[in-house]
């Protein structure tokens, strides 16, 4: 389609010029800084901030967010907070643009159900989270489920284990939750991407494992499952409203039509070599309409400029 691909960030080394492992996430705020989410072991810092001039300005560390199991997804909502989900941590959390700490949901390595007639309100694999216009917000759980549920537990807050999106408004509030939970018409085995569309509130789930996306109203109602031939790894819309998904281990990052027509392919497919990767993961776009993805199993940040007007 006529983008060309750089590797204009940095990661910063650890000891001995060791860069780390994987970034599964990337996020652009309203200033056009990049954020980038890194799997990183014990010790080493795992969110960075980078400038519109690809500058390292902020690095946050485990002072402020601990650890993260498994770094999975990150986005930016309309405020520049930015939400990092730890699939195995079983915690999302809102850092601010200052690189602070202001929310958790979850309890640090404690799966289970969200239960809010218990006043519980844990997680279970938190995959990514999601912004309607409102405020509002989705996070996609579900990774390690893949159906059957998690029966096999002998904790009674964790019983269900049931891939499921939950739905709370923009101060952290309990609207409602749907769950996956099996193979079939509105069903899904993980929602292990989520998307909300831009023109209707549409909430849009990328059950990777099964192939497919799954649409659901803002409210939770089943609308259609579109079936594909890739891996669904991520979902997003760009600055026109138009949708992208990352198809995995493809290396690929396919534009679509909302019926799951192919309209373009960006990426040189699966490998290390220049515009390849291991496994495309969770995008952003800048103001420009630039686009940038990370790689989960390769630390480095590939920006694919648009292409220009003649």
């Amino acid at each position: 389609m006529g983008y060309t691909f750089s590797y204009p960030f940095n990661l910063p080394p650890a000891d001995k010029g060791v860069y780390g492992s994987g970034v599964p996430a990337v996020g652009i705020d309203s200033k056009g800084n990049l954020w980038a989410f890194q799997r990183n072991e014990a010790g080493r810092p795992q969110l960075f901030k980078f400038d519109p001039e690809h500058r390292l300005i902020l690095t946050v560390g485990e002072d402020v967010i601990g650890h993260q199991e498994k770094a999975h997804g990150m986005s930016v909502d309309p405020s520049d907070n930015v939400w990092i989900a730890d699939a195995d941590g079983s915690t999302v959390m809102q850092v601010s643009p200052e690189g602070k700490l202001l929310r958790t949901i979850g309890e640090k390595n404690r799966r289970g159900d969200w239960d809010e007639a218990k006043g519980q309100r844990l997680l279970w694999q938190p995959m990514y989270v999601a912004f309607a216009p409102n405020g509002e917000l989705y996070i996609g759980e579900g990774h390690g489920n893949e159906s059957p549920n998690d029966t096999e537990s002998d904790d009674p807050s964790n019983n269900i284990g049931a891939a499921r999106i939950i739905h709370l408004d923009k101060n952290g509030k309990y609207i409602n939750q749907w769950f996956g939970n099996s193979v079939g018409q509105g069903k899904f085995s993980m929602a292990h991407g989520v998307a909300v569309d831009p023109r209707n509130g549409d909430v849009w789930i990328g059950d990777r494992e099964q192939y497919r996306l799954v649409v659901y109203s803002k409210s939770g109602e089943f609308i259609k499952t579109i079936q594909m031939r890739n891996l669904i790894c991520a979902i997003g819309f760009d600055p026109q409203g138009v949708l992208w998904v990352a198809s995995g281990q493809d290396g690929q990052l396919l534009k679509l039509d909302r019926a799951g027509n192919v309209l373009g392919a960006v990426g040189n497919g699966a490998g290390r070599g220049p515009g390849q990767a291991i496994e495309t993961t969770y995008m952003a776009w800048d103001r420009q309409g630039n686009l940038y993805s990370g790689d989960t199993s390769v630390p480095r940040i590939t920006q694919w400029a648009v292409p220009k007007r003649r």
